[in-house]
């Protein structure tokens, strides 16, 4: 069935995309009252135990609350009111080895494990308000273990498993966790990652007790005999703007902005209209977020947005290509994926590949294609829609942080428009504006920063773990500061042209650097583009683009970066040097990490930061510039 409908420059619902839709078709003029649309989802979609009597009251200067009396239990709306139909699949697991046996855990199972882990927590000495450090592996034990925890009321910090013990360390003392909860190993392009040593070594000099899961236990680590009886913990109740979760967040500097607060409310409220209405997410359908939820976007649409939502949720251990280009694509076929939800970097990833695979694959289970992570060019964006999505699928672009807790900028599946490069709409009762250094609303389709309008979000942060000083920082002018330019156009519709902080000055005149990437991303041949700012005695700052070229491409000329930048933005945003390389230093999220390319254009020295996934090619990316000019494809 087709879904969208191309109609000139844009993409529009079809009937059908209509008929299915969560969401209403008037639900941006329903949600014009902001306080009393939020008001109304969460009456209607979350079980509270005791109502809230002021829905949204600001807090001082920055500070702000919502549902602020009311109480509930997040793990209970994930996991206890599902249990009136108790064999419904609940979590999904594939190991990355292809001979081991996928895992299905029934909403009943899960019940029974998170009771399971919230007793041995409890046993652990862990209490209400307790800090528990979760460094595992994308396996079962994992959401359980998050689900008990908000279960009695503890407070998890996920640190994703691919950090050094140097950072865990770090994490663990300055949060005074109790409990650190790891594995012994997890698999990774058919290698065992030893993650045990790493978390012994981060525990030497911290008072901290360990519970470790045996990955060969993987999804059994709670199995019980028949004749046991089942052990069961009351859900905490919990107030609104208690802390549910913190999660660090380290941006393209590679340096942690802080232990981001989510509260319980806001955030279960807004993890569940957000996953029905941007995935039209139904009771027993699937979903499948490849994030890892060592990142946000996996603690909200691998963990807790499906399962509030009553729905499967899809957990893989490895490689979307390993061990071989169409692994994804079995995936999808076998297990009937609904909502295929990835980031821009690894779409482009299985775009090198080709659509050889892809054309032996239907998909006809699939309704809903999801970007996240990094503004999707349209090359990527394209490739996506044709292959994956045969053309009949919607793709919806999302834009969201560590801080927003949820989806703020999408367009909805079954309302539209979509347009490649354009996010969307600001998501039904969220407001942004586009505004100048001094705080002014700047003109529609006029490059400025991306703010939020208050009454702020519900799963907007309520702090940063031990640093009020800096979570201020996030204010000014009264509003949200995403730190994200963009532009807005009349229709509402929104660009994000990425960091406020990649802008480059070329002789006064400013531009962004996503805007010259998607440029050059236009190109058939490129992979991959990323542009940085290098200092010039003349005109201030020139552009330096780094390019990734695909494998089965034609040799690409710097002529051809230069001559497409200069057709479609002007000579003034033409690159001054060209480094054809063979990767990009990224994030284990996959973000390019910018700070060290502009670095290492500069001739400056590098230290290789704990993000990135890839530190191998810092060295390999200091030889091309130092053995060849900046013009020479290698």
């Amino acid at each position: 069935m087709k879904y969208i409908q191309k109609s000139g420059k844009i993409y529009k619902p079809t009937k059908q995309g209509k008929q299915i839709s969560l969401a209403p078709q008037n639900v941006y003029k329903l949600s014009k009252n902001k306080i009393k649309f939020w008001e109304n989802l969460a009456k209607e979609g979350i079980d509270w135990i005791e109502p809230w009597k002021t829905a949204y009251k600001k807090e001082g200067k920055n500070h702000f609350s919502w549902f602020k009396e009311g109480k509930l239990n997040l793990c209970y709306n994930a996991v206890d009111r599902h249990l009136k139909k108790p064999d419904k699949p609940a979590i999904i697991f594939v190991p990355e080895n292809p001979k081991e046996k996928k895992q299905t855990i029934s909403y009943y199972k899960l019940f029974e494990m998170v009771n399971q882990a919230a007793a041995l927590l409890i046993k652990k000495g862990v209490k209400k308000g307790d800090l528990v450090i979760i460094y595992m592996p994308m396996i079962p034990e994992t959401l359980i273990f998050m689900l008990a925890c908000a279960r009695i009321g503890a407070i998890h910090s996920i640190i994703f498993s691919a950090f050094s013990a140097e950072i865990l360390g770090k994490r663990i003392k300055k949060g005074n966790a109790k409990v650190l909860i790891s594995s012994d190993y997890y698999f990774r392009k058919g290698k065992k990652i030893n993650l045990l040593k790493k978390a012994n070594l981060a525990c030497k000099g911290n008072n901290i007790k360990k519970i470790i899961v045996k990955r060969k236990k993987a999804g059994r680590f709670f199995s019980k005999s028949p004749k046991q009886k089942p052990t069961i913990i009351k859900p905490e109740p919990m107030n609104a703007e208690d802390t549910a979760f913190i999660l660090y967040t380290s941006g393209t500097t590679g340096k942690s902005k802080g232990g981001v607060m989510q509260a319980i409310g806001g955030y279960t409220v807004q993890a569940y209209w957000s996953s029905k209405y941007l995935f039209n997410l139904k009771e027993n359908e699937v979903m499948w977020c490849t994030a890892d939820v060592g990142w946000i976007t996996g603690h909200t649409y691998t963990c807790y947005g499906p399962l509030l939502n009553n729905a499967t949720t899809l957990i893989y251990e490895g490689l979307l290509n390993y061990p071989n280009p169409n692994r994804y694509l079995k995936i999808i076929k076998e297990n009937k994926v609904n909502v295929f939800y990835t980031a821009p970097t690894l779409i482009r990833l299985l775009a090198l590949h080709g659509s050889v695979h892809t054309k032996k694959f239907s998909n006809n289970s699939l309704k809903i294609l999801g970007s996240v992570g990094e503004p999707i060019d349209e090359q990527a964006w394209n490739w996506f829609f044709e292959n994956i999505g045969k053309k009949r699928l919607p793709v919806i672009d999302t834009y969201w942080q560590t801080e927003t807790g949820s989806v703020v900028v999408s367009s909805l599946p079954g309302v539209g428009p979509f347009k490649p490069t354009y996010t969307g709409l600001s998501f039904p009762g969220i407001e942004h504006e586009v505004i100048d250094e001094k705080g002014e609303k700047v003109k529609p389709g006029n490059k400025g920063l991306l703010v939020q309008v208050p009454p702020f979000c519900p799963s907007l942060t309520r702090g940063l773990w031990k640093h009020e000083k800096e979570y201020q920082t996030f204010f000014k002018h009264g509003y949200y500061l995403t730190g994200d330019n963009a532009f807005k156009l009349k229709n509402g519709m929104i660009r994000i042209l990425g960091r406020a902080d990649d802008i480059i000055k070329v002789a006064g005149h400013r531009m962004s650097t996503a805007e010259i990437e998607s440029a050059i991303s236009t190109l058939p041949a490129v992979a991959e583009a990323a542009i940085v700012a290098k200092p010039d005695k003349i005109k201030g700052e020139v552009p330096v683009a780094f390019i990734k070229t695909k494998p089965t491409s034609k040799t690409l000329k710097e002529t051809d970066i230069i001559n497409t930048v200069n057709k479609q933005i002007g000579p003034i945003a033409k690159p001054k040097e060209v480094y054809f390389i063979k990767d990009l230093p990224k994030t284990r999220s996959g973000k390019i990490i910018r700070a060290i390319l502009k670095k290492l254009a500069a001739g400056e020295s590098v230290k290789k930061p704990p993000s990135i996934a890839n530190p191998k090619v810092i060295d390999e990316i200091k030889r091309v510039i130092s053995s060849l000019s900046p013009h020479k494809n290698p």
